[in-house]
């Protein structure tokens, strides 16, 4: 899949690009069981504003993705491939030899009539095959990693994002995620084989704001274009710095830079290297 860049036509088209996808999406009707629709108040509680710069957007239909794939030792076929609005990756819709359907988080490079399997014993090590970790051999690129056996996969899920298998001792697998952080994670925890599709999707240029809109991201104004009473950066004839030795947020809080996480988090002794800064 690469990106279609358009002409510039108009202002809003100039350095506008999409995900060229006609050639393997399919766009006709949805599978009403695995297709749902929730009512969105983005930003807001009872009506009041919580988080700023969120809300509005394209109404959208949600689709329940199965994330454990525990149906073990029962092979499926790719049926076809389809978008996600609430997704970066796209899906994958599977059959069953029994005849049930799931949606799973498609892999990079897989293609409507491929078939994958999910087991609990070992199994061949190909593109959208699902085991333990223990029975991937280090090198591998593997996505939707659980953290806690049988609980699903919880990392590795965004567009092109991946984790490496780096080696195996002790019941624990190295792996070194997205952020080039290394942690350890129980080898009977469950993964996906291969890269998340869809790589393309952080080169696309949204090229207006209205694109921006439609995916329910609001304006967002400079707190250094503020009055005083509005924002800590606020005031001041014309262009001047924040006059702060650190920025902060309007309600006062430090920002930009400062550590969020907790220092005795429990997880923090499976981490071995932290990601690059």
């Amino acid at each position: 899949m690469v990106l279609k860049i358009y002409q510039p036509t108009t202002a809003g088209r100039r350095g506008t690009s999409v995900s060229n996808d006609k050639d393997v999406l399919k766009r006709d009707k949805k599978s009403k069981k695995l297709v749902f629709g929730l009512k969105r108040a983005v930003g807001r509680l009872r009506g009041r504003i919580t988080v700023r710069h969120k809300g509005g957007g394209e109404k959208r239909l949600l689709r329940n993705v199965d994330f454990k794939i525990d149906k073990f030792d029962l092979p499926a076929k790719v049926e076809r491939l389809e978008y996600d609005p609430t997704r970066t990756a796209y899906l994958a819709r599977l059959c069953f030899k029994d005849g049930e359907r799931r949606y799973i988080l498609a892999p990079k490079d897989i293609k409507t009539g491929d078939m994958v399997l999910s087991s609990q014993k070992q199994i061949e090590v190909k593109t959208g095959n699902r085991m333990p970790l223990k029975y991937i051999f280090p090198g591998t690129f593997v996505h939707n990693i659980e953290l806690v056996p049988g609980e699903g996969g919880k990392m590795a899920r965004s567009a092109g994002s991946y984790a490496v298998v780096k080696v195996h001792e002790n019941g624990f697998t190295q792996l070194e995620l997205p952020s080039k952080e290394v942690r350890l994670v129980k080898d009977t925890c469950f993964a996906s084989v291969g890269q998340i599709s869809r790589d393309e999707w952080r080169l696309v240029r949204w090229g207006k704001a209205g694109r921006t809109r439609h995916r329910g991201i609001r304006p967002s104004v400079r707190g250094k274009a503020m009055n005083p009473v509005d924002h800590p950066h606020g005031g001041g004839e014309g262009h001047n710095p924040i006059g702060l030795k650190h920025p902060k947020t309007y309600t006062g809080k430090t920002a930009l830079g400062v550590k969020t996480r907790e220092k005795k988090k429990w997880t923090n002794k499976y981490i071995i290297s932290r990601r690059l800064k």
